[in-house]
């Protein structure tokens, strides 16, 4: 079974912090060509930096809410590399949402921008795999998609009801998308991830620092995972060791959902 993902090529979103960031540059570490894409060009730029014409990295600064910037991310990574055989979206927006307001537009942004904009990538990136594949004559893998969940998908927290909502859609449009696209070849794979050393985690145990200690005692496992952990999971659904594996939702979560939320 290969693991390696040596040699392809990668769009990464989210890829200015947290899990994206980690995700990207460990891609890059293990040989693949990463076009790291983020609506904040300041980070993006501090932590991709300029790059040489034969560098693996390239950096896309953009809003990918918007139908325009998804089709210059995807022109931009051709321009770059030539092709692309792995898109990850990992740009998230966690909101908190007042479950009793029916004027909290929270609901309506995250699924925009938790959903939305991975389908319309997801979309524009299979028709390019199925183009590659149609001009090579490949018969094996044309390419392989994997979106960042949340265990929320599949629990109920009122303040966190828009992230739980639009990471439940994101996983049944995983599994709709794999099933559209087994036939040209493109896997569709999700990581629904538990407590992992996110961006938005690092921020809220700065406020409240004795959530650690909630956290690592409803995990079994008893800590929070790295952002590498997280990415190697990926890179296993990315990989061709991943070949027969389409439509599943990997949970990364230390057993966390393994335990009765009232414990």
């Amino acid at each position: 079974m290969s693991l390696s993902i040596s040699g392809k090529t990668a769009i990464v979103t989210g890829a200015a912090n947290g899990v994206g960031l980690a995700i990207a540059r460990h891609f890059v570490d293990k040989g693949a060509n990463v076009m790291f894409a983020d609506m904040d060009d300041v980070r993006l730029a501090k932590e991709v930096g300029e790059q040489e014409e034969d560098s693996p990295i390239r950096r896309f600064s953009g809003d990918l809410r918007e139908k325009l910037t998804i089709a210059n991310l995807l022109s931009a990574t051709i321009d770059a590399f030539d092709s692309v055989d792995i898109l990850v979206n990992a740009s998230r927006q966690v909101l908190h949402s007042d479950p009793l307001n029916p004027d909290d537009d929270a609901v309506e942004m995250a699924l925009e921008q938790n959903l939305m904009a991975s389908l319309r990538l997801s979309q524009l990136v299979a028709k390019r795999m199925i183009k590659q594949a149609e001009t090579s004559g490949s018969k094996g893998q044309a390419g392989s998609i994997i979106n960042l969940s949340s265990i929320l998908a599949n629990r109920a927290h009122p303040e966190l009801m828009a992230l739980s909502i639009s990471n439940a859609a994101l996983e049944q449009m995983t599994r709709s998308l794999a099933v559209a696209l087994a036939r040209n070849n493109i896997r569709v794979n999700a990581v629904a991830m538990g407590s992992v050393m996110s961006a938005s985690l690092q921020e809220q145990l700065k406020e409240t620092p004795d959530f650690r200690d909630v956290i690592e005692r409803g995990t079994p496992v008893g800590r929070i995972a790295s952002p590498t952990e997280l990415a190697e999971a990926v890179q296993f659904l990315a990989s061709e060791g991943a070949s027969f594996i389409t439509g599943q939702v990997i949970t990364v979560d230390g057993g966390r959902t393994l335990l009765d939320p009232v414990t």
